[in-house]
């Protein structure tokens, strides 16, 4: 009696099977070919390797945030810092402290410390070159508050498109879209700035300029003149008195009524050398505007003229050349906002963030629940009216982080080799700085 035909496997299935390694560490054969890797003796090993996808900034000062809004904690990690940089917690807490919740009546009520431990990559004081590790725990989580929102999703909100994309999600606090996130770049930011500031005297400074339909004139702040003090005098960070109460304003207006508005950030960058930026998929332009776009909230992105610029003609808009007293190429305007052909030109660089009003509002909504069904949704939690008065380190922090990056990446590429002086200028020498030196006594 003929035997019974067994069942074949499909030939590139037979062949997968032969050439999978077998060693120590090999997922089953019923995982998925992109789980498999093995660490086996005698043939080559496949490699599998795990990234968080999208939690990762910059190619040479390279930032990673990990964490969740009621997790343990929230932090970074970052890799490429030069060795000898000084750096302490307290150097990161500054920044920090002007993003942190509960600092106002116009912000989330919801009170956390935010005190950052570095865990690696400093000795005595100073950077080592090896990866920093810094984390912030979460003392103030209230789930509870987000029963409602495990079942429906907030309008506008990251809930659906979380479950769209991974078919799970983290409730509490909108999880990994939440503002908490933010902590690990604006930690990193702190060293940038500090980074950028040695080695070229790079100032960043952002303010809020719109809060929903008030508006900071244009010509009511100097860009060369404004200053920390003034952004940081009152609690929503404008720099014109008469402008921040009215701002204020707007915010109590909407908070009272459990509403939320937007606004827009300006961010300017004084003393940027030339030369950052490269053509043409990596101009700084470019690099500024995802970087900004990547924040919570954010919806707009304009630098220079920006969208105005279009009302213009060319010989309205150019930026002529000029020779100034010390016998450097400047510009009489700077429609530019500081960059040309994607470039750095060594004038003020200054560009825009909008920010859309908080998605989570205390009014109720129509949504869809996650069983598919009509429904109405009244959102608890504590949230900001306005995001723009706590997004403004978040907007210099990034912008630090982009300036820093590309500041490496000039260096290694553009003065590895002497410069022509006839038209480059060498980029501040870390040399020159007493404070890089370390302490060998």
């Amino acid at each position: 009696m003929a035997a019974a035909p067994v069942s074949q496997p499909p030939v590139a299935a037979r062949a997968s099977a032969r050439l999978a390694p077998r060693g120590l560490g090999a997922f089953p054969e019923s995982a998925p070919a992109s789980l498999r890797f093995s660490v086996g003796r005698g043939r080559r090993a496949a490699r599998l390797e795990v990234k968080a996808a999208g939690s990762t900034f910059g190619k040479h000062f390279q930032v990673s945030t990990y964490g969740e809004s009621h997790g343990g904690g929230v932090g970074c990690v970052i890799d490429g810092c030069p060795p000898r940089i000084p750096l302490t917690e307290a150097d990161m807490q500054v920044e920090l402290d002007r993003r942190r919740p509960g600092q106002s009546r116009i912000t989330t009520p919801r009170k956390e410390t935010d005190t950052c431990k570095i865990l690696s990559g400093t000795h005595e004081g100073m950077t080592t070159g090896t990866p920093i590790h810094v984390f912030v725990p979460n003392t103030d989580q209230r789930g509870g508050d987000y029963s409602e929102m495990a079942k429906a999703y907030r309008p506008s909100h990251a809930d659906a498109t979380y479950d769209f994309k991974y078919g799970v999600r983290a409730v509490q606090g909108g999880g990994r879209s939440s503002a908490r996130e933010t902590i690990g770049r604006v930690a990193a930011g702190a060293l940038a700035k500090k980074i950028l500031k040695l080695k070229s005297g790079v100032e960043i400074l952002a303010f809020v300029s719109k809060v929903h339909q008030v508006v900071l004139p244009e010509d009511v702040v100097d860009y060369e003149t404004v200053t920390l003090e003034q952004v940081e005098s009152n609690i929503v960070r404008c720099p014109d008195p008469e402008y921040a109460e009215k701002m204020i304003a707007a915010i109590d207006k909407v908070r009272v009524k459990g509403d939320s508005i937007g606004g827009v950030v300006t961010c300017i960058a004084r003393n940027v050398p030339r030369g950052l930026g490269s053509p043409v998929f990596d101009k700084l332009e470019a690099e500024l505007a995802k970087a900004m776009l990547s924040l919570p909230a954010s919806k707009g992105f304009e630098i220079g003229s920006g969208f105005a610029g279009t009302d213009f003609t060319g010989s309205e808009h150019n930026d002529e050349f000029y020779m100034d007293e010390a016998g450097n190429v400047r510009t009489r305007t700077n429609r530019s906002g500081g960059v040309q052909g994607g470039i750095s030109n060594g004038e003020i660089i200054y560009f825009k963030v909008a920010f859309k009003p908080t998605a989570t509002i205390g009014r109720k909504q129509n949504t869809v629940s996650r069983e598919h069904q009509d429904v109405e949704l009244l959102a608890r939690g504590r949230h900001d009216p306005c995001v723009v008065p706590r997004a403004v380190p978040m907007v210099e922090s990034m912008a630090a982080l982009v300036l820093v990056d590309q500041l490496m990446a000039h260096i290694a590429q553009c003065e590895m080799f002497p410069l022509n002086l006839a038209l480059q200028e060498p980029i501040g020498s870390a040399s020159s700085t007493p404070a890089l030196a370390p302490n060998l006594s």
